[in-house]
């Protein structure tokens, strides 16, 4: 469900169609309503006046068949009323089946109670008669016209039904005036009304039907040129910049296949250009770093006998081959991360990762940093949860890391001790080191990771450095899907987070360490 739920929010047709079918549902329901309100109302009203002129000839006729036998004897009368009875009840023009009711009221008797005239009261159907509206037969009694009213009728032999009565007052020769009602069925009428709901409901799910198709054809026309440069886009994206759409007609898509195949070969040209001067870059750099490499190393021995041979020189001269050594390892240092910094830029650098101890790498950068640090009286603190931390990656670039971090932390520490703490989840590990140097202001921590930027320009050029280290390290770290964060404030230090997958290309679900330690002063 959830993989269908997932194509349809990223078909634009699938949407376009749902959108159309859902706003074409609401208007063929709106004039399906209407329509069927109107077509029942005609139905009804014909039904109505059919039935309603049928009942005014019977009643006519039923009036002047006894007015014909006034004055007759009982025998003539009673076969009158059957006949007007059969008469009544027969077929209507309408298919409706008839039922007739007649009652007498007001009639005559003697003082004892007798009858002195017949009673033609009679009911066809078995028509329950305590059912008819009472209201009705009291406007019957008391009208000289026919009235009408659409009820609810009881029968003794089947079920009830919804029935139109229509009444008139009569007058028997010698019996007295009768109430004559005659029932129509609203089968037929009930029967049409369902047959053209039926046929409405189908032509409206017809209808919906053909307009999604329809829709489906013409999006088709629009989606199709789309997904084509949408194909053509992940093609670029992977390399392949030959691909073209293809332009057929002269309207509003072969005018965007026409933009959209400019456009590519533009990209094409500007990409190309682009690798033929990165080509160029690189070559160029690779050429200078080799012609470089023979006069430094010219120099290296040159600077290394004079250096040798400093005891026996003036004061002065011994310090200019001490700085030009110094220098030496600068220039040849800042040329190295050159190098590695145009690798990263030409997106060559790869990874060349095998399984190893991240703590026993640590502590051997510390024993370097260490032995290296003549003019320091360095205290490094190492934490580790675990005696062993295994991970796969380059150990080349994870080494030059720490020594970065390491380094930088010497240089920052004002002689003060630093930390290094290893925590390890299940997915990644996460190293800090932390100094309690004079720390950085905001500025300085924004930038901190800029090539060639260095807070402190004087400090960083007696101790030598490139102003590439932390840039690198950064590099290294996002090259195994890792990242480096920093945290530093003035008076309180500074924190370098490194945090790595424990194997090199995954991704990091968090940070087992967070940038701003424990030990910094919470705000209150």
């Amino acid at each position: 469900m959830n993989r269908n739920l997932f194509a349809f929010r990223n078909s634009l047709a699938s949407k376009v169609i749902f959108s159309t079918v859902l706003l074409s549902l609401g208007v063929v329901w709106l004039t399906g309503s209407a329509l069927y309100s109107q077509l029942s109302d005609g139905v009804k009203q014909v039904n109505l006046e059919t039935s309603l002129a049928e009942a005014r000839s019977s009643f006519f006729n039923a009036q002047y068949e006894f007015l014909l036998v006034k004055g007759a004897n009982t025998k003539i009368i009673t076969e009158t009323v059957q006949e007007i009875i059969i008469s009544s009840t027969e077929v209507s023009l309408n298919q409706d089946r008839k039922s007739i009711f007649l009652s007498r009221f007001g009639q005559s008797a003697d003082p004892l109670g007798n009858e002195i005239a017949p009673d033609y009261s009679t009911a066809t159907d078995e028509l329950d008669i305590s059912s008819f509206p009472t209201e009705l037969r009291q406007r019957v009694r008391a009208s000289d016209i026919v009235e009408y009213k659409y009820a609810t009728v009881k029968y003794k032999n089947r079920a009830d039904a919804n029935v139109l009565i229509a009444g008139r007052r009569i007058a028997i020769p010698d019996s007295g005036n009768y109430e004559m009602y005659l029932v129509y069925s609203l089968t037929n009428q009930n029967t049409t009304l369902s047959l053209i709901k039926s046929s409405l409901l189908f032509t409206g799910l017809a209808l919906l039907f053909l307009i999604g198709l329809i829709t489906w054809l013409v999006v088709r026309q629009v989606v199709r040129p789309v997904r084509e440069a949408a194909r053509i886009a992940q093609q670029f994206t992977e390399g392949d910049f030959s691909q073209r759409m293809k332009v057929e007609s002269s309207d509003e898509i072969a005018t965007l296949g026409t933009a959209f195949n400019e456009m590519a070969l533009s990209l094409e040209s500007q990409i190309t250009r682009l690798e033929n001067l990165s080509r160029v870059q690189q070559r160029f750099v690779s050429d200078v770093s080799h012609e470089l490499r023979t006069p430094l190393t010219t120099l290296r021995m040159a600077s290394e006998v004079i250096y040798s041979a400093k005891a026996s020189f003036d004061p002065n001269i011994a310090r200019s081959s001490e700085l030009l050594v110094a220098q030496l390892d600068r220039f040849e240092k800042l040329l190295e991360d050159l190098l590695e910094v145009s690798r990263f830029d030409a997106e060559v650098a790869v990874l060349e990762p095998v399984d190893f101890d991240l703590v026993r790498l640590i502590e051997r950068c510390i024993e370097d940093v260490r032995a290296n640090a003549h003019d320091h009286t360095i205290s490094v603190e190492i934490d580790h949860e675990t005696e062993q931390v295994m991970v796969k990656a380059d150990i080349r670039r994870v080494e030059r890391i720490m020594r970065n971090l390491l380094s930088n932390a010497l240089d920052h520490s004002d002689e003060k001790p630093i930390h290094v703490s290893v925590v390890a989840t299940y997915s990644e590990v996460g190293v800090g080191v932390r100094d309690f140097g004079p720390g950085m202001d905001p500025a300085s921590l924004s930038r901190v990771f800029d090539r060639f930027w260095r807070a402190d320009p004087s400090r960083a050029r007696v101790r030598g450095g490139t102003g590439l280290g932390l840039s690198i390290a950064l590099e290294d770290a996002r090259l195994h899907n890792g990242e480096l964060d920093a945290w530093g404030a003035l008076g309180h230090g500074a924190h370098f987070v490194l945090t790595l997958p424990l194997i090199a290309g995954s991704q990091i679900s968090g940070r087992p360490i967070r940038p701003q330690p424990k030990d910094y002063p919470q705000p209150i």
